[in-house]
């Protein structure tokens, strides 16, 4: 295997940060705000599905870079 460039190593650490403010934009106050209300998800109040859904979200998104990153 070659050593990854300089160029890929940017765009590797370009998604990280891309990652990073997703994570902090999905769990920012006004989104979180959205999704307080009275309803519930298969019995799961909304609040706590969209949490358990944006973060298993972000662990796979962190997953696939991580990945990208040791090709």
């Amino acid at each position: 295997m070659t050593a990854p460039d300089k160029h890929s190593r940017d765009r590797d650490r370009q998604w990280v940060v891309a990652v990073f403010l997703l994570g902090c934009l999905l769990f920012s106050y006004p989104l979180l705000a959205l999704f307080n209300v009275r309803a519930s998800v298969a019995g799961v109040p909304l609040l706590y599905a969209y949490l358990f859904v944006a973060w298993g979200g972000l662990i796979a998104l962190i997953a696939v870079v991580s990945g990208r990153s040791r090709r």
